[in-house]
């Protein structure tokens, strides 16, 4: 039988399937890998004030990068030293991760702070450029009331195209920071084969180094960004599993603020 007389294969979507794949299978890769978002910051605080009420002003004017934690922001990190600390030296990290913003240099820092109070060993610290937060380009620190306002058809295409696809302009789409995560992936597990690693960065991060280590597909990551944001110092944990495989252990938990 020629190849034109075999049956047609079914190529609908639902007829693909991606097999399981181990992320960088060459390497052995850390023992753990736990990813928190940095504790409030002055802008999250702003923007939450501004968005309940529809303003178009946030009245922020210093750079992304330059971004202080609030007052209870530091709380948040000091509780989440607190409770590294509780989990006793298997749960210790060996190392931190850390985007070089200063709101997670300054969680960081206070998560550090907590482990030298308990007289624990310190984590060495690797800042990486990798894993700053998502640039928006045109649009930063702009409310949505404002987008929409100001930049109707930016918002028109954020709606068709979703937010792994759009790329405001002189911005980044979640693709793209995808790209960089994966690259800080594969640098990580090169240096840091059977260790336990503290990832400290962004939602957009945390995000998408779902995405990219659970290889979750576009529905996926639409489904878990519509059941919440990631919270402010929540945690997510990866552990090597028997295959040498990263399998998620807990998403978008916050026991450092509920426990007790």
């Amino acid at each position: 039988m020629s190849l034109t007389d075999q049956a047609p294969t079914d190529r609908s979507p639902g007829a693909l399937r991606t097999a399981p794949r181990r992320l960088f299978p060459a390497l052995p890769g850390p023992l753990s890998l736990t990813a928190v978002r940095h504790g409030q910051s002055t802008a999250n605080a702003a923007f939450h004030a501004a968005e309940a009420v529809g303003a178009l002003d946030v009245g922020i004017s210093c750079r992304d990068a330059d971004l202080p934690l609030t007052e209870l922001g530091r709380e948040e990190a000091r509780a989440l030293g607190r409770w590294l600390a509780g989990r006793g030296d298997d749960g210790l990290p060996h190392s931190l991760w850390v985007s070089p913003y200063l709101r997670t240099q300054q969680t960081a820092a206070l998560v550090v702070e907590e482990l030298d109070r308990a007289g624990l060993p310190l984590p060495e610290l690797c800042t990486d450029e990798r894993l700053r937060d998502r640039e928006l380009g045109l649009l930063e620190m702009l409310t949505s009331a404002a987008i929409e306002l100001r930049h109707p058809e930016e918002a028109a295409r954020r709606r068709l195209l979703g937010e792994l696809r759009w790329r405001p302009p002189g911005g980044e789409s979640h693709s793209d920071v995808a790209l960089r995560v994966r690259s800080a992936l594969r640098d990580l597990y090169e240096a840091e084969p059977d260790r336990r690693v503290l990832v400290v960065a962004h939602d957009a991060v945390v995000m998408l180094l779902r995405h990219v280590i659970d290889d979750l597909q576009e529905t996926d990551l639409t489904t878990l960004a519509r059941d919440g944001a990631v919270a402010n110092t929540s945690v997510t944990r990866w552990l090597r599993d028997a295959k040498g495989a990263l399998t998620l252990d807990c998403w978008n938990i916050r026991p450092h603020l509920t426990e007790g």
